[in-house]
């Protein structure tokens, strides 16, 4: 009998101690003793069960989380079934039964219980990464993007454990087994790298957030567009001509990136640049900016336009018209706008704008030679 046996045993002897008193009340006869030890485990579990459903429920609903009142729904049952099937395997051993039928029983109930508990862990990581997405907490690695593929892995690695625990409570050798998964793994690795390069990328991009969906970004490459989509392979960017752009998360994760919506708001800034002919009234030039922007309905009232004189430039007054749009998709409609009132208010007021001009003087006309 190896030690895993010996401890077993005396585990059940310490449990049969402890019902000694059932046995000498109800005497030798073994089966009936039996039948009572299911029925005490029946009722100990549906005790468990309750406590824990009762009890614990109204501990966690004082709690500002709903994620632990949803895992006390599902545990009551694990822990039904695993007492249940304890006393069932006490009670077997009561019977005397031959040992290949006793291990042969124990390891269809150590299997049962694997099954049980994995289904529960496996309801238990969905239920948390779930609470996790939804956290306000945008730093974390678990996203509504990313809760799909987390999802996976967590099924994934109780699955794991499950089979392998499995095979150990049939005494299966998974030596064997785990050195060819580890040589998979690597051959599969090589093979895959770029897959898996772009797959990182992606969870690291979705966890960091560098741009999020509907952000308007410009690349070093000089595509400007909106974010319509951050997968796990790919981020794809709508261009201003309708053009959409695929790009590998691999590459997105390593080159330089503005982010124009980015920051503590979406509004973004504007510029316009004007020049004014010397000998204008600049005070009039600031008015007539500043109302100008305030007319305009995207324009935002907070932050205020701002006009600033900037330079005096070589053949006129350089003044620009800053304000705040509500975010960058507006940029060229209110540029237009902005451009096209200036311009017409500029000639209703008889301001000039100077523009490069170069005027040709003729000295005089060539002699004509005439035979």
């Amino acid at each position: 009998m190896d030690e895993k046996a010996v401890e077993q045993s005396m585990s059940i002897s310490n449990i049969l101690d402890y019902l000694q008193p059932i046995k000498d009340l109800i005497g030798d006869n073994v089966a009936l003793f039996a039948l009572v030890i299911i029925a005490v485990s029946y009722f100990m579990a549906i005790l468990i069960a309750l406590v824990v459903s009762r009890l614990v429920a109204k501990l966690t609903k004082k709690t500002l989380f709903t994620w632990d009142d949803q895992v006390v729904e599902i545990v009551h049952r694990p822990l039904f079934w695993s007492v249940l099937l304890a006393g069932c395997v006490v009670a077997l051993e009561v019977l005397s039964l031959p040992s290949i039928v006793l291990t042969a029983v124990d390891s269809v109930v150590a299997t049962i219980i694997v099954v049980i508990w994995s289904v529960f862990l496996i309801r238990f990581l969905k239920i948390s990464l779930n609470a996790l997405s939804k956290s306000k907490h945008k730093q974390l690695f678990v996203q509504p993007q990313t809760l799909p593929l987390f999802e996976n892995i967590g099924v994934l690695v109780v699955a794991a454990f499950a089979i392998y625990f499995v095979f150990k409570s049939w005494e299966v050798d998974m030596s064997a087994w785990l050195a060819s998964a580890g040589i998979v793994g690597i051959a599969v690795g090589f093979a895959a790298k770029d897959t898996l390069a772009n797959l990182f990328s992606g969870v690291f991009i979705l966890a960091d957030a560098p741009y999020k969906i509907g952000d308007y970004v410009v690349l070093d490459t000089g595509e400007r567009g909106k974010v319509t989509q951050i997968g796990i392979r790919s981020t794809r960017i709508l261009t201003r001509d309708d053009v959409e752009i695929t790009i590998p998360n691999a590459i997105m994760g390593n080159t330089s990136i503005i982010n124009e919506t980015g920051g503590p708001h979406e509004k973004f800034r504007i510029r316009v640049s004007v020049g004014v002919a010397y000998g204008s009234d600049i005070d009039q030039v600031k008015n007539i900016l500043e109302e100008i922007a305030i007319a305009e309905p995207h324009v935002c009232v907070d932050p205020e336009p701002r006009i600033r004189f900037r330079a005096f430039g070589a053949s006129s007054l350089d003044v620009d018209l800053m304000c705040w749009v509500v975010n960058p998709e507006v940029r060229g409609l209110v540029l237009d706008a902005l451009n096209t009132t200036i311009y017409k208010r500029f000639n209703t007021e008889g301001i000039e704008i100077p523009y490069t001009k170069q005027d040709v003087y003729i000295k005089e006309f060539p002699k004509i030679k005439r035979e």
